[in-house]
Parts: structure tokens; sequence; C-alpha cells
């Protein structure tokens, strides 16, 4: 009597739990379509725009970011160093060479989840074009690191993969067609272990 009720229940069960479980998975799979790849670094161009996909709106409603207008700002994510290594917080890495142009830029390190790492009041959990000390050509040169080290040091996750999010304000590559020709600071792997 109670088989054919307790079948359907199971049926619908793993229906609607599979397809949560696809959903969620597709959303964190990808932030949308349109990527523009320069060297290490990844950014969605159409993502923040009203023009986005159906993919890239969910994402951003389901990550509760905040939503730059097209010439506001571009976010440019690295997941790997500029061998194609994935970053590891047991290692230490160099970013060095220019950004693009930008009113003001922002540098930080995230878990692999996008979410930040816990804040250690004592720590530089993130950098900005403000605060950093360049080349005497303009450059950068930004060690990224677990441990203190000398000049622009930017702390990461002491173990683990993460990645790195520089997000550029103001800038006339994220209104422009000549994001191509961009040129990205390099990420390049010093170290691991306790070098």
């Amino acid at each position: 009597m109670f088989r054919v009720p307790f079948l359907v229940a199971i049926a619908l069960a793993i229906a609607f739990g599979g397809g949560i479980w696809s959903t969620r998975l597709a959303l964190d799979a990808t932030i949308g379509f349109g990527a523009i790849k320069l060297g290490s670094w990844e950014a969605f161009p159409e993502a923040q725009t009203a023009d986005a996909d159906p993919y890239a709106k969910s994402h951003r409603a389901n990550a509760g970011k905040l939503i730059y207008a097209t010439a506001e700002g571009l976010s440019f994510t690295a997941t790997t160093d500029d061998s194609g290594a994935r970053l590891s917080g047991s290692c230490t890495y160099q970013l060095t060479g220019q950004t693009p142009t930008a009113r003001f830029w922002t540098l930080f390190a995230t878990g692999p989840d996008g979410r930040p790492p816990a804040a250690d009041a004592d720590l530089p959990s993130s950098l900005n074009s403000r605060m950093v000390g360049r080349q005497s050509d303009g450059s950068l040169d930004i060690t990224i690191a677990s441990r203190a080290r000398p000049g622009n040091w930017l702390a990461s996750p002491q173990q683990g993969q993460f990645r790195l999010t520089l997000t550029l304000l103001d800038t006339p590559a994220a209104g422009s067609s000549g994001l191509i020709d961009l040129s990205m600071p390099a990420i390049r792997r010093i170290g691991c272990g306790n070098v």
C-alpha cells in the first residue's frame, strides 16, 4: 500500500537533489562566457554588464558581489603561476611587471572558493596602487608568501591552494575592445617550503 508513494517520494528526492546539485556545480564551475586569458590572468568583461549571460547573472547573485559598470572596473583572477602550476600557500611567488592603466587597483589573495582567508590583523591581506612602492621604471615587484618578506609583501594562506584577484577601477581597458593587447604582471614561483 505504501510502496508506490514511497518510490515516488524517492524518485522526487533524487530528481530535486540532483537538479539542485548540478545547478550549484554549474554556477561554481564558471563565472560566465567570454573569458579573456592574458598569461595567468583571466577576466570576464561581459559578466559586469547588463548583456551578461544567465550564468554570469546567477553567479553574481549567488556570490553577492559588487557589480561595476562597463567602464568602471574589471577583475582579473589568477589560479596558476606563469609556468601553469597551481598557486600554493606553501610556495613563495614574485609578481613583477606593469598593471594596465587604471586610476586605482587592488590585489588580494583568496581561497579556491573566492572567499578571503581568515584575516590576521598583522598580515597585509590586500595591497592597492596607493600603498605599493614601485621600481624606478614604474614597474611592480611584489612578493607573495605566507611569511613576512622585505619590500612589497602580500600575505598568502599558509597552506592549500589560493588565487589572486587584481581589480582595476576606473580603467579604459574595461570599456575597450583592446583587452587582448594589455600586458599583465607576471607571476613567478621563487621557491617552496622554507625558501
